[in-house]
């Protein structure tokens, strides 16, 4: 593998945007990129996710997304990664494929979900099988068990992983149990590997426990209220820091109770940044004028410490 810089902050989870017809919108992908780097300060994304539908859309269209997100993310985004899980293993090894040949800066996959790995073994041969068809691109494993319902302990999960999945190089932890992932950290200190957080309200806490930076959708419009969370932490001025969290999750808190998914926060992105996100794809709806209206005039109505 050739040197990497090693990742670091925050990480956009992109949104996959459509055409009100529901084809995928590439043209915007360019005004996208130029956003997230000058309006929020984010120089990393992780394409094909939870937040892009990466799960609703076709083989050919994750292939189409991965190679614009690489192609304009050229000399403007440090790290572009693909997520290229899916329910048949040759699918996940097809993008694999894929996206080493695009030049995608590492790669992740979640666990299969309809029929499930129930043990450490089964799931690390799934990956391990993934992995190895871009034998030069770094991996991440995708930990999220709330939608997956693979619950095997990350913790032991990384016992001996890089002996199976030499590219191994950390983990995107969308979970709230905080146990295990500072007992990952704790542990896997000397490998090096990267723990990258998924629970955006929780980000400050992972931070405390020795998280290297952060995977979420609210990076996509909150980014440069959370990078200012970042540099008040390093500092360290954990009051401050404290201050840009709880307001996030004071935004966050008031959507959940309307009803928060993707489609919601294609709304979202789509009011703060100007860029048409569209629709989401069936089974999910769009999200109602009343949603868009009352968490528009929720996100105006906070006053963020550096006064924007």
């Amino acid at each position: 593998m050739t040197p990497r810089k090693k990742l670091r902050g925050l990480v956009a989870a992109t949104i996959t945007p459509m055409t009100p017809d529901g084809q995928i919108n590439l043209p915007v992908i360019r005004q996208y990129v130029d956003y997230l780097v000058s309006e929020q300060n984010v120089k990393n994304v992780f394409v094909n996710g939870t937040t892009g539908e990466g799960l609703s859309l076709t083989i050919q269209e994750r292939k189409q997304l991965a190679e614009e997100w690489v192609h304009q993310g050229k000399d403007k985004l440090d790290h572009v990664i693909v997520h290229v899980g899916a329910l048949s293993l040759p699918e996940s090894q097809e993008l694999a494929r894929h996206a080493a040949a695009i030049g995608a800066s590492a790669i992740a996959a979640i666990a299969p979900f309809f029929f499930k790995p129930t043990k450490k073994d089964e799931l690390i041969a799934f990956l391990e099988k993934v992995a190895s068809e871009a034998p030069a691109v770094p991996f991440y494993y995708y930990h999220i068990p709330p939608l997956t319902g693979v619950k095997i302990r990350v913790e032991e999960l990384l016992d001996g992983i890089r002996e199976r999945i030499p590219t191994f190089q950390g983990v995107k932890f969308s979970d709230t149990d905080l146990l295990d992932l500072a007992q990952c950290i704790n542990k896997n200190e000397r490998e090096q590997f990267e723990f990258l957080y998924g629970v955006d309200e929780q980000l400050l806490s992972a931070l405390a426990i020795g998280a290297d930076g952060a995977v979420g959708s609210t990076y996509n419009y909150l980014g440069q209220k959370n990078a200012l969370m970042l540099q008040a932490f390093a500092k360290p001025d954990l009051a401050l820091a404290r201050k840009y969290q709880f307001l996030t999750g004071e935004f966050l808190s008031f959507v959940i109770t309307l009803g928060f998914g993707v489609a919601q926060t294609k709304a979202i992105m789509t009011f703060v940044s100007g860029i048409p996100m569209g629709p989401p794809r069936l089974p999910l709806v769009d999200a109602s004028k009343e949603f868009i209206i009352k968490a528009k005039a929720k996100l105006d109505s906070i006053v963020w410490p550096d006064g924007n």
